[in-house]
């Protein structure tokens, strides 16, 4: 199936102006069922697709009211699921949410509502579950796959040094046993 933008704007009489405004309502809320977008999102769909950006103001800012579009909702959702399914960390969490187009005051806000230990929590289960895997023989080795595996999905070095150690050794603990 091929995709044909709609006419410009130019094109049309002053009659296509609401019917335009449905069609870009139209594109909004099919993208909406799929999931839940931000507003720079939808934005940058309208715009893709040709829509004028003054239909695209007046539809987002209706879907807005109603409260479809609500960037800090998707901000938090996005947090919490992205900890919860692939155990990102903050910095990834905060890159993720820029690209996205959250407003940095609302990522800021949303990335502090998490409490630091939760943080560290997370980090503590994804180096424990890798651990059991390892080959402990090298422990340098093991403290460098660990540290970047913690590194790639966001967590602070320091963070991921200190986890590393301790679940690093609690786990030559449990295997001298």
């Amino acid at each position: 199936m091929t995709f044909c933008p709609p006419r410009s704007t130019s094109e049309t009489g002053p009659a296509e102006g609401p019917k335009r405004e449905e069609q870009a309502r139209d594109v909004c809320l099919r993208l909406l069922t799929v999931r839940a977008r931000t507003r720079a999102e939808l934005v940058a769909a309208l715009t893709k697709r040709g829509y004028p950006d003054d239909v695209s103001a007046r539809v987002l800012d209706r879907l807005v009211e109603v409260g479809l579009v609500d960037d800090a909702a998707f901000a938090a959702e996005w947090v919490r699921s992205r900890r919860t399914n692939a155990g990102k960390g903050k910095r990834a969490l905060l890159a993720e949410l820029r690209t996205k187009g959250v407003d940095a005051d609302v990522i800021a806000e949303t990335l502090d509502g998490v409490d630091a230990g939760e943080w560290q929590v997370q980090a503590e289960r994804l180096v424990a579950t890798k651990l059991r895997r390892e080959n402990l023989d090298d422990e340098a080795k093991v403290t460098r796959r660990l540290v970047g595996m913690l590194a790639r999905r966001g967590y602070s070095q320091t963070m991921a040094f200190d986890v590393v150690k301790t679940q690093l050794a609690q786990e030559q603990a449990r295997r001298a046993v």
